[in-house]
C-alpha cells in the first residue's frame, strides 16, 4: 500500500459523521495510522486528509500537512460547484447524480478529479435514505483512493463552472398554490428535525413532517 497515514476531518455536526466513523474503522483494518479530528487545528502531518462535510475553509498551512487533501462532491463538475449539490439536483428532479473525489484547493471545488461514480436514485428516497446512499458512496470513494492509488490518474476539470448557493431553512418553504406532487422532490430534501417543510397560510406559519410508511 502506497500510504501509511490518513486524517479524517469533519468540522461540524454533519450528517456524514456516522459514515466518517465507519471509514475510520475500515481504514484501521489496513493497519494505517488514522486520526479522526473535529477541528482543522488538530490535523496531524499525514499522507492523505479526507475533508468530509466541512463548512470551514481549511487554511493553506493545514492543507500543507498532507500530500493529498480530498473532498467528496456530488455534481458533474465543474457544473454545480458550491453548496448542497445533491439536494439541489434532487429538487430539480435529477435521479442519476455524479459523485467525485477531488483534490482540495484554495478555489472552491476546482481541484483535479481522482475518482467519479454515479448514484442512481429511484425518485422516492426521503432525506435519510438518500443521505445513506450518499454516505456509502463517500466511504467507497475514499477507500478506493487509498487502495488503488497507484493506478489512478487525476483529471483536470473542463468546462464553464456553475455555482450553487447555500441552502437554508428558508429553502424548505412550500407553495400553498402548488400540489404535493409538484413539490414532492422538495419534500424529499427536508429534514423533519432540523429544517422541516413549512408554509404560510391565513396569517400563520405551519410545518409539515414527511415520513415513508412501510
Amino acid at each position: 500500500m502506497y500510504f501509511s497515514s490518513v486524517n479524517i476531518l469533519v468540522d461540524n455536526q454533519s450528517w456524514v459523521l456516522p459514515h466518517a466513523t465507519i471509514l475510520y474503522k475500515k481504514l484501521k483494518e489496513y493497519n494505517l495510522k488514522v486520526r479522526f479530528v473535529r477541528s482543522q487545528n488538530d490535523l496531524d502531518y499525514a499522507d492523505v486528509t479526507f475533508l468530509l462535510g466541512c463548512t470551514q475553509i481549511v487554511s493553506s498551512e493545514n492543507l500543507a500537512k498532507s500530500k493529498h487533501n480530498l473532498v467528496v462532491h456530488e455534481s458533474a463538475l465543474p457544473k454545480g460547484r458550491g453548496f448542497a449539490p445533491m439536494a439541489w439536483q434532487i429538487i430539480n428532479g435529477v435521479n442519476t447524480i455524479p459523485i467525485s473525489l477531488i483534490e482540495a484547493t484554495d478555489k472552491i471545488d476546482s481541484g483535479k478529479i481522482w475518482l467519479k461514480k454515479h448514484m442512481c436514485l429511484n425518485g422516492n428516497e426521503l432525506y435519510d435514505e438518500w443521505r445513506s446512499i450518499q454516505g456509502k458512496f463517500t466511504i467507497s470513494l475514499c477507500l478506493e483512493f487509498i487502495l488503488s492509488y497507484d493506478s489512478l490518474v487525476a483529471q483536470v476539470q473542463k468546462g464553464e463552472p456553475t455555482y450553487n448557493k447555500r441552502r437554508t431553512a428558508k429553502d424548505s418553504e412550500l407553495d400553498v398554490n402548488l400540489s404535493i406532487g409538484e413539490q414532492f422532490d422538495l419534500l424529499r430534501t427536508v429534514d423533519n428535525k432540523n429544517f422541516p417543510a413549512f408554509f404560510y397560510y391565513r396569517g400563520s406559519k405551519y410545518t409539515i413532517l414527511i415520513n415513508k410508511l412501510k
